[in-house]
């Protein structure tokens, strides 16, 4: 018996029972679509987190306070404390003290009410220097950013992003217009390009103004002088970890600190953050896949089932077979191209509607689905050879019938 014969008779008995053969394949074809969409849902948030994360700026250490303690004994979490100031920042940015450092974004963030004619609206005022545009990676649609007179003047100016403007005026066409901070006016001299949101924060739900502002009209008091975060832009990609070297040395030199251990501030670049989230992710993926393979496990039992029935249901037409010279290779892989066909039918299948599912469900949960090439060949190529493998037993239980019983079964 060829090859051709083999697959002819095989499609034929597959054909010739539609229904239940429906019925098996649909058991891989969830399978497979469910593989297909885990792996793609985890690929996707890989991507989104990796972008929120790039978002804040480009070859970025991140520098926090540490703790504080109220005069209870109460201590706060990392962040909380007042252990940055304005001259750390200066120290970072000299050539001098930090030669693979490029450029230095000082922070001294508040939530505030913001007021605008008859309008409030509560969002994060940010006081900074006229390097934040670069650093953060962002842009100004319309008008312009601060500048270092700005900031050494102290002026009343601000640079409003998109999601605020909207809120307080109705419109992003707000170049010129008039805010109120801490009672004190402000002109309104640029507007921010929209850059989306990071995890749950808006990032164009924003004000900011100069550094010196900030520290000055809006805050005052005996922490003015204090910094939120202090973002550091290394010079290039490669001098990343340098930049961070420098860095750490420089601030433990500057606050007197001899243990690292000890130290009153903590350094993140965007490597760590991304490769702790991508590890996250990639182990939920992973954990995710193994629970939807469990249906295909299912699906193959089966093709299992429907392969013994068949080998019962043509028992005589196997005795015929036999009794006519067919080898008992011949029988075995006649009922093994049976099997492999729907296995390959349900990996096709399950490949197409993971496929056109990770196409639509995007828009209709708000995340990205990564199609992976590698997990569509390779989950038709499973199909196949969870085919192939539980339809083994009933293969070989068709070969060894005996040509008498088997014409003799009714």
């Amino acid at each position: 018996m060829t090859w051709s014969e083999t697959l002819r008779t095989g499609w034929a008995a597959v054909r010739g029972h539609k229904l239940r053969s429906m019925l098996t394949v649909l058991g891989i074809l969830i399978g497979i679509a469910a593989v297909i969409l885990t792996v793609g849902l985890g690929l996707g948030t890989q991507k989104d987190v990796s972008q929120q994360i790039s978002a804040l700026g480009s070859n970025l250490l991140i520098v926090t306070p540490g703790s504080s303690t109220d005069s209870d004994g109460i201590r706060g979490g990392f962040g909380t404390g007042a252990t940055l100031t304005r001259g750390d920042a200066e120290a970072l940015a000299s050539e001098v003290n930090a030669p693979d450092v490029g450029a230095v974004a000082p922070e001294k963030e508040s939530s505030l009410s913001v007021e605008a004619d008859d309008t409030n609206w509560t969002t994060t005022v940010v006081g900074t220097t006229e390097n934040w545009l670069d650093v953060r990676s962002r842009a100004v649609t319309s008008g312009e950013f601060l500048t270092a007179d700005d900031d050494a003047e102290g002026a009343t100016v601000a640079v409003i992003g998109a999601t605020t403007a909207t809120e307080l005026f109705g419109t992003t066409n707000v170049v010129g217009q008039q805010l109120t901070i801490a009672d004190t006016a402000f002109t309104i001299v640029g507007v921010l390009d929209s850059a989306g949101s990071s995890t749950d924060t808006d990032l164009d739900d924003l004000v900011v103004i100069p550094l010196t502002t900030a520290s000055d009209t809006v805050a005052g008091g005996f922490d003015r002088n204090s910094l939120t975060t202090i973002y550091v832009q290394a010079a290039s990609a490669d001098q990343l970890g340098a930049a961070y070297q420098e860095a750490n040395q420089l601030l433990l030199n500057l606050h007197g600190i001899t243990d690292a251990d000890s130290a009153d501030f903590s350094i993140d670049s965007q490597d760590s953050l991304v490769s702790t989230a991508t590890s996250v992710y990639r182990t939920l993926t992973v954990l995710l896949t193994g629970i939807a393979a469990l249906s295909l496990l299912v699906g193959g039992i089966g093709v299992m089932n429907i392969m013994l029935v068949s080998v019962t249901e043509r028992t005589r037409e196997i005795g015929l077979r036999k009794a006519l010279g067919a080898p008992p290779w011949a029988i075995r892989r006649q009922f093994l191209v049976e099997a492999g066909a729907l296995g390959l039918a349900g990996g096709l299948a399950g490949a197409v509607l993971g496929i056109v599912a990770a196409t639509v469900l995007p828009d209709l949960l708000d995340t990205s689905i990564v199609i992976s090439g590698a997990a569509v060949g390779g989950s038709v190529a499973i199909a196949m050879a969870i085919g192939l493998v539980f339809g083994v037993y009933p293969a070989t239980r068709a070969a060894r019938l005996a040509p008498i019983d088997a014409l003799r079964s009714e």
